[in-house]
């Protein structure tokens, strides 16, 4: 190699730290991109999650509970519980969007926490004189003590209509 070929030869040094820079860029967008995607999908879904799994059938919409609850906003302020009343009856068909999709992943016996968005739950439009807030997220505590299955259609509600006469 001559001298005037060693004084030319281009300068690599560097560039591996910039490839392993690069790299590393688009792993943190990939990452990034990744949690606002799951972040969006959570703020429209229901969450359920199983403190003590229950045996049975998961519940169906035509089925009738019996409930233990405390719901809770987000801040942790309590807008409504069972205790001191008692288990709660309803029919999983009759409650808001959010609380009869989470029921359909509940069986006799179990416990869970459950977190309902909005849109799901009350949206814009709460109860009148609730302390819930127009688009608030719910979150519940749930303990089902009992399934009754075909309560609604037992009550005539959830069947299918009947003809007037």
């Amino acid at each position: 190699m001559s001298v005037a070929e060693a004084a030319h030869r281009p300068d690599r040094r560097g560039r591996g730290a910039s490839l392993w820079l690069g790299f590393l860029l688009v792993i943190a967008a990939g990452v990034g991109l990744a949690w606002l995607g799951a972040h969006s999908v959570r703020q429209r879904t229901v969450q359920v999650e199983t403190l003590q799994a229950g045996r049975g059938p998961t519940i169906q919409p035509q089925d009738g509970v019996l409930i233990d609850y405390e719901g809770r906003l987000e801040n942790g302020k309590v807008f409504d519980s069972s205790a001191g009343k008692g288990p709660v009856p309803l029919l999983a068909s009759q409650v808001i969007p959010g609380f009869a999709e989470a029921l359909t992943r509940m069986q006799e016996g179990g416990q869970y926490k459950i977190h309902i968005p909005s849109k799901l739950g009350y949206g814009a439009s709460p109860p009148a004189d609730s302390p819930i807030p127009p688009n608030a997220d719910l979150d519940f505590d749930i303990k089902i003590v009992k399934v009754v299955p075909n309560a609604a259609l037992m009550q005539g509600a959830g069947g299918p209509p009947q003809p007037q006469q």
